[in-house]
């Protein structure tokens, strides 16, 4: 029998592996649904590193599908596996291919709902205000993964006619304000708002944009599936909607349940190593409950947008004139001289 030393210390390592999860691989996520019920964050968005992307944020698409545990392991509880949806990519997903008609018959909606895909949305910028206690992160810049929710509403302030710089620009940017209320059970974040007031990056912050960089924020979608990985996610569906374990010889070198190692011996994956694993940035995947998908509160009848292949985009917005490559010095220069012109 383990003394209570023993079992004391590996509560604390289970604790501390689930704290690294909550928070990313490398520590950058900031767990905006870890605050308490009534706190709020402030927070500065930049812009993406990569200047193709006209947003400063991507959309990230998964299917989640549920087994009833894992084949060949008596009494093991219900796994989940995440996949990600090609329509990310303009591809068609045989998933949805499947689930589409599903609304067309009251019956199965539910099950529809249940393998439609889940939206997120990924971010990055400056913690300005943190009611986190226990965020240890020392990454200056973070990044965010934001649900629906809150994504319309930093969407609907874009389409304002009166913003006159975009959110993300470094010397009359706006902060957004994230805060946590619950309604029915679920995270509600339908309080959040953008700042009135627009203010400049700090000495400090840009010198973090100079030595800590911008992140790329297509390097956080998963791999895109190839022939044989679309070929396993209809497999795997299939045998998730009949009500079958998950099968660790079939689909272990591609998809996995978070937490769970490749099977040894097993040849790699071609095109994507299990892109939805743990391996991957397991909590960009799937963050711990309440997650940003809790924001979303039980599961809406899909709407015509969602049932398109095409997701819609906010119309584009003028580039910032900070752009993303400058040095330190050349924004602290401009910050300065718009203060002093003010």
């Amino acid at each position: 029998m383990a003394s209570l030393a023993e079992i004391r210390a590996r509560l604390a390592a289970a604790d501390n592996k689930q704290g690294n999860q909550s928070s990313g691989g490398d520590g950058a996520i900031y767990p905006h649904w870890n605050m308490n019920e009534g706190d709020s964050a402030v927070l500065r968005f930049l812009p993406d590193m990569d200047n193709n992307n006209t947003f400063f944020w991507i959309e990230r698409a998964m299917i989640k599908l549920p087994f009833n545990g894992i084949k060949g392991q008596m009494d093991s509880k219900s796994v989940q596996v995440q996949v990600p949806c090609v329509e990310m990519w303009g591809d068609t997903c045989p998933i949805l291919t499947e689930v589409r008609p599903w609304f067309k018959d009251k019956s199965l909606e539910d099950m529809g709902r249940k393998y439609w895909k889940k939206r997120s949305y990924v971010m990055q910028g400056f913690v300005r205000e943190n009611p986190i206690t226990d965020d240890k992160s020392d990454k200056a810049i973070r990044r965010f993964i934001i649900g629906p929710q809150i994504f319309q509403i930093i969407k609907s302030a874009l389409m304002d006619p009166e913003l006159e710089e975009l959110p993300t620009d470094y010397a009359r940017g706006l902060d957004f304000r994230v805060s946590k209320t619950s309604k029915g059970g679920y995270a509600d974040y339908s309080t959040s708002k953008w700042a009135r007031k627009e203010t400049a990056l700090t000495e400090a912050e840009a010198t973090a944009i100079d030595s800590q960089g911008l992140y790329n924020l297509g390097d956080f979608l998963p791999k895109r599936p190839g022939e044989e990985e679309l070929k396993v996610m209809k497999e795997m569906f299939e045998a998730s909607v009949d009500g079958q374990a998950y099968d660790v010889d079939r689909w272990g070198s591609y998809f996995r349940p978070a937490g769970m190692q490749k099977p040894e011996g097993s040849a790699p994956a071609p095109a994507m190593a299990a892109a939805a694993s743990a391996t991957a940035t397991p909590v960009e995947v799937s963050a711990p409950a309440p997650t940003p998908v809790a924001e979303m509160a039980p599961a809406p009848v899909a709407t015509p947008e969602e049932m398109g292949a095409t997701p819609t985009a906010p119309v584009q917005t003028p580039a910032s004139p900070a752009g993303s490559g400058q040095k330190a010095e050349d924004i602290l220069a401009m910050i300065r001289s718009r203060q002093s012109s003010s």
